[in-house]
């Protein structure tokens, strides 16, 4: 009979499984050891704030059977842990997940506990409600924080995929923002109604598509349409960066990541005066521009679309 292990031996045993595996960390922990820990505490019904603190804890004979039966299937699927979970953290809030939306894993989440500042004003003193639009929302987890930590504010969620929408309306209903999450699906801005946000939060497809055959495994899990878009990743970034100023108070902000394909943006468009954001907590390919900015480089944007279309 195997010997009982405790919490924090099972975390060290399926560390060192993951460890010795051909692994990709990156959907929602950076490392072996903490994936194990992620998949150990979910297992025994541990908080994943970081209060836990009952290490010395004698797991269950089933609970041993379930941490075995995950932690086989993340090292032969090459499946996302937070997939086999049904479940991922971002900016502290659990939400639902399956294979129709990106796991959660935005630097913005940083943006969000922050409030935004300095750059949004979302305080009473400002009168009026504020509006936000969530773009390519996904699971809804940038939409669902916003409402969550910032209970001034109405939040529009934009997506393509119907399937995307229907996860994202369970962790709205889940997190008790209904009354101030609206899911809209729509191909970026083409079925969104009229409106004027004091912020715009993108998180579109951003990797070139001859691109995603060279990924680690785990991407190969996640729907490559909120992965890729076009031959260099640009074309939906620079659909938003057109359309934005249309749905920008006068002094409204759009807040876009675009990941890897930072460089080739700013080669793009390099009338645009992107702000690239710095994070305390890792992450990077995250621009702010003003409306105004937008505005000025509209014609700039739309030369270079057309160019684009002319030569596909």
């Amino acid at each position: 009979m195997e010997q009982a292990l405790t919490v924090a031996d099972w975390i060290e045993r399926i560390g060192a499984q993951f460890a010795g595996a051909d692994l990709h960390f990156g959907h929602g922990t950076d490392n072996a050891r903490d994936e194990a820990a992620w998949l150990v505490l979910h297992v025994v019904g541990a908080p994943l704030d970081g209060s836990f603190g009952d290490w010395g804890r004698v797991v269950e004979p089933a609970e041993a059977a379930d941490i075995r039966r995950l932690a086989d299937a993340r090292c032969s699927s090459g499946s996302p842990l937070a997939y086999l979970l049904g479940r991922a953290r971002f900016a502290g809030l659990e939400f639902e997940v399956t294979p129709d939306v990106l796991v959660p894993r935005s630097p913005i989440a940083e943006l969000i506990l922050d409030g935004f500042r300095p750059w949004c004003d979302f305080s009473p003193l400002r009168g009026r409600q504020p509006r936000v639009l969530d773009m390519c929302t996904g699971c809804g987890c940038i939409a669902i924080a916003t409402a969550h930590y910032l209970p001034r504010v109405q939040v529009d969620a934009v997506d393509i995929s119907r399937a995307a929408l229907e996860v994202a309306a369970r962790n709205v209903r889940r997190h008790g923002v209904a009354d101030r999450v609206r899911l809209i699906r729509s191909d970026l801005f083409q079925s969104l109604p009229a409106c004027r946000y004091d912020l715009i939060l993108a998180n579109p497809p951003y990797l070139p598509q001859g691109g995603l055959p060279g990924l680690p495994p785990e991407y190969g899990s996640e729907p490559s349409l909120g992965l890729a878009s076009g031959a260099d990743g640009l074309d939906a970034v620079l659909e938003i960066l057109v359309r934005a100023p249309d749905y920008l108070a006068d002094d409204g902000i759009l807040v876009c990541e675009v990941g890897e394909s930072e460089g080739r943006l700013a080669v793009a468009v390099p009338s645009l005066p992107f702000l690239w954001l710095e994070f305390t907590h890792g992450g990077s390919g995250v621009f702010l521009l003003e409306r105004r900015e937008l505005a000025a480089a509209r014609p700039a944007l739309d030369a270079l679309i057309g160019e684009r279309k002319h030569v596909a």
